[in-house]
């Protein structure tokens, strides 16, 4: 793949705006017929070419309207006829209608104001290769383990990204098992109308049944000769009676169902508690909480516990019975195989994998209607701020541009300001391209940069943005400032805050944000957040954020930034042909203002999504492939590859941060079935015993924690009938409690173990090879001095999954890096033929 110049990156806005038209004929053959198309262009204009060929112009246009409802959603001319049709209208043929302009107009209020009309079974669109891929893969899956045990009960993760097409793919999953009985647990029941519409409007779904509470239907009627799909709310199903903690007598026919397949849908698994804390830090604490429980509902807390650490299985904490699982995640992250799903139990999707079908389509398809051409490729650019404003807010560990330290804002309720205003306003000068000392040093460079909001080639992408702040104080003081009258370049967007308990929780804060862009055409909107709206929601207008708050995780990162790349397109603009669509947002942008962190968390991010890749440059560089990255240096804009991003990022790395990947929770597993493996090897007990201070964890510790977490777990069965004691209760507190930190000993153990590691890498001078060469066939000795264990120990301990090797591939590659990086900035070259780095157990290329 070539690599774009940056007037491809920063590619022209498109120019179009659906329109529904009708038009009458005055002839005997059409009279009280009306033609409803659509089109993109000039409605008289479209309409003149379609009547020249006939010669006729005895034709009225009665109608030309925009197709577009009040949420700013679009609707088609297939859309109107079919309401007419719903209505009794006679669709005499093609586009033609029995019927009058009142008529038609009628169905427009009806479309715009989201009347919705009972599904039909038309539509014909087959699976995607992606999709077919994880119906085979998970089919596969279950029967190999069907295989070895008839009743076992499989669990498969699909992680895929939005747009991935999760409902009708599990349907066709749901099809293929030759299922008869499918229940879909959410964790948010707003997506329940995707199940719907994906069941009762697609030919291959005839005559199965859907189900649900707000769908009114009665379980009792099922017909049982037909396929049926109930959808459910996850806290509904294990909600008990408050008096008798009996099951919900309007759930009791669910528990006596065996079902083929139950659906764990909007599934975060362990790690996408922190983000959730993350994304929401900003908001006010009791604001925040209510927050994270709608995007982490606190029952996955047990949920987790189970899955992850107690290798307990679904039926520890469901009371019903299946043939099998299938938990559905729409993190666009990787599902890195920590316990809970091992790699042969995932199929991900990622945005890399996304834009490469999207590529592929392209180049292998020409003439079709590419089903991946609407997801725009995203891009980022990062911009050095001029020392004065460094000055401001620059410190922490890395010296960087603090983002929290410069939009940090005093007050309450609506009246806070910044605490360095004027700094904030120079900021917002420069974003335009209007702060004269900045202006005045490009000059003499000969460069314009392409600033977010001077750039004719963004402007149209700001049309509608996001702002992601640091807290509810600086969401106001940033709409105080814009909506000063000095400055009237910002008084042509509307400014929507969406932050603080005013604004709702959830998706409460969304209606205001839709009212203000419309249908975004004629509108400019700057939405300020600092969490609310940066997850599970859908805003196709935006088209940038602005990143304005420090982040820890590429995760956190990467989800709210992931909100702008929302498709916004036209299927069939003009009427006339079913596989022309209009691209509306072709390509979506993230600016970012503290360049070292940002290209931190994408490197980090790329690793992240090929956990398998054994070079992370490589990793990396299959992101960027698809994820171009600008950064302004001061003077330049210039596009950075894969090695330069690594080079910044780890620039930006101190020994401290190396030494914390060495500390991290991640490169251990102290699950229930690790613990049981080590358990059952008295060669693996030995080698524990000599870890330095693993004696005085005391005797038995792994026996005791596995046990005490089994007693636990009775107990939490119990206490779900309502069957506990008040000396049962206090007696579950304190074993929960004693277990669990016991286990955090442990883990703690292990970690000073693996922190030993890098400290033999200091010593050892054999870089060219693997790490694990360098313990078993060079240093042996050198291995056992530094660590206390032999390198049968440390094998042994790993074989059992004790250590994560992926993790400290990574860990070793960034101090390899960091390590040259430091030697040659001060005119040493350690090992001038070296040409490969040496990882944990695996090589890479030096360039």
């Amino acid at each position: 793949m070539n690599k774009p110049i940056i007037e491809e990156i920063l590619t022209p806005k498109p120019d179009a705006r659906p329109r529904i038209y009708a038009y009458a004929i005055d002839d005997p053959a059409h009279q009280g017929l009306l033609k409803v198309g659509q089109t993109t262009r000039n409605v008289k204009q479209r309409v003149a070419e379609q009547l020249k060929t006939a010669a006729i112009q005895n034709f009225t246009i009665e109608l030309d309207e925009p197709a577009e409802r009040d949420d700013g959603s679009i609707f088609t001319d297939h859309e109107v006829r079919s309401a007419l049709v719903k209505k009794g209208f006679e669709n005499t043929t093609l586009e033609w209608v029995r019927c009058t302009l009142a008529d038609v107009t009628t169905v427009l209020t009806e479309l715009r104001t989201g009347q919705r009309f009972n599904g039909t079974h038309h539509e014909t669109f087959s699976l995607r290769d992606e999709q077919l891929e994880a119906v085979n893969k998970t089919l596969d899956y279950y029967q190999s383990i069907w295989a070895e045990d008839a009743n076992a009960a499989p669990r498969f993760l699909w992680n895929a990204k939005m747009r991935f097409g999760k409902t009708f793919t599990t349907y066709q999953l749901a099809k293929k098992l030759q299922t008869k009985r499918v229940l879909v647990l959410t964790f948010k029941p707003a997506v329940e109308d995707a199940w719907q519409t994906d069941l009762e409007n697609h030919i291959d779904f005839n005559g199965w049944q859907y189900l649900s509470h707000s769908a009114g239907s009665d379980p009792t009627q099922i017909d049982h000769s037909r396929p049926m799909v109930y959808f459910a709310s996850f806290q509904d199903l294990l909600g008990r009676e408050r008096e008798t903690g009996n099951i919900k007598p309007k759930n009791e026919w669910l528990h006596a169902l065996n079902w083929d397949l139950v659906v764990f849908d909007e599934y975060h698994f362990g790690a996408w508690r922190d983000t959730a804390k993350e994304l929401f830090e900003g908001e006010d604490d009791a604001v925040a909480k209510k927050e994270a429980k709608l995007e982490y509902a606190g029952e996955l807390e047990a949920i987790n516990e189970d899955l992850n650490v107690l290798s307990d299985t679904e039926a520890e904490f469901l009371p019903i019975t299946t043939r099998a699982y299938l938990y559905l995640s729409g993190t666009p992250f990787k599902a890195l195989a920590t316990g809970e799903f091992i790699e042969e139990q995932i199929f991900n999707w990622t945005y890399t994998d996304e834009q490469r079908a999207k590529e592929a389509f392209a180049a292998n398809q020409p003439g079709q209607r590419n089903p991946y051409a609407a997801l725009p490729q995203m891009r980022l650019l990062t911009y050095q701020m001029p020392d004065e404003l460094l000055a401001i807010a620059s410190g922490g560990e890395f010296d960087e541009f603090d983002l929290n330290a410069f939009f940090e804002a005093t007050g309450t309720g609506a009246e806070p300001e910044f605490k360095h205003k004027s700094d904030v306003q120079k900021w917002l000068d420069i974003i335009r391209g209007a702060y004269a000392a900045q202006s005045a040093e490009l000059l003499k460079t000969g460069t314009r940069p392409p600033f977010p909001y001077s750039d004719v080639r963004l402007l149209p992408y700001l049309q509608h943005s996001l702002w992601f702040l640091p807290n509810v104080a600086a969401c106001h003081a940033m709409a105080n400032l814009l909506n000063e009258r000095h400055n009237t370049f910002w008084l042509g967007y509307q400014v929507i805050v969406a932050a603080g308990a005013a604004a709702g929780i959830g998706l409460e804060a969304l209606p205001p944000v839709r009212r203000a862009i419309g249908s975004g055409f004629d509108t400019k909107t700057i939405t300020l957040s600092c969490g609310k709206l940066t997850t599970g929601v859908t805003v196709a207008q935006w088209s940038s954020i602005l990143m304005l708050r420090n982040l820890k995780s590429p995760e956190t990162y990467f989800q709210a930034a992931f909100r702008v790349q929302s498709p916004w397109s036209i299927k069939n603009p003009n009427g006339d042909n079913p596989n022309e669509e209009e691209i509306l947002k072709p390509v979506c942008f993230v600016f970012d203002f503290a360049p070292t962190r940002a290209l931190r968390q994408l490197s980090e991010y790329g690793i992240g999504l090929s956990p398998n890749e054994s070079n992370p440059e490589n990793a990396v560089r299959d992101l960027v492939a698809f994820l171009p990255v600008l950064a302004f240096d001061g003077a330049n804009m210039t596009q950075i590859d894969a090695g330069g991003i690594l080079d910044i990022a780890m620039a930006g790395t101190s020994a401290t941060l190396l030494a914390r990947k060495w500390e991290s929770a991640l490169l251990v597993n102290v699950d229930n079935g690790t613990l049981r493996r080590i358990l059952d090897n008295s060669d693996a007990m030995a080698a524990l015993e000599r870890i330095e201070g693993w004696r005085s964890l005391g005797d038995n510790i792994i026996e005791t924690i596995i046990n005490k977490s089994e007693k636990v777990k009775g107990l939490k069965t119990k206490a779900k009938d309502g069957e506990l004691s008040r000396r049962e209760k206090i007696e579950l507190s304190e074993e929960e409690k004693e277990y669990k930190s016991k286990r955090k000993l442990v883990q703690e153990k292990l970690i000073k173990f693996a922190t030993r590691i890098p400290a033999f890498m200091y010593l050892t001078d054999f870089r060219e090879n693997t790490l694990r060469d360098v313990i078993t066939k060079l240093e042996p000795e050198l291995f056992l001095t530094v660590t206390g264990l032999t390198v049968q120990d440390f094998h042994l301990l790993v074989s059992l999954k004790v250590f994560n090797t992926e993790q400290m591939n990574q860990a070793v590659f960034a101090f390899r890096r960091y390590e040259n990086a430091g030697l040659v900035y001060t005119g040493i070259e350690s090992h001038p033929d070296l040409v490969t780095y040496g990882l944990y157990d695996t090589v890479v290329a030096k360039e």
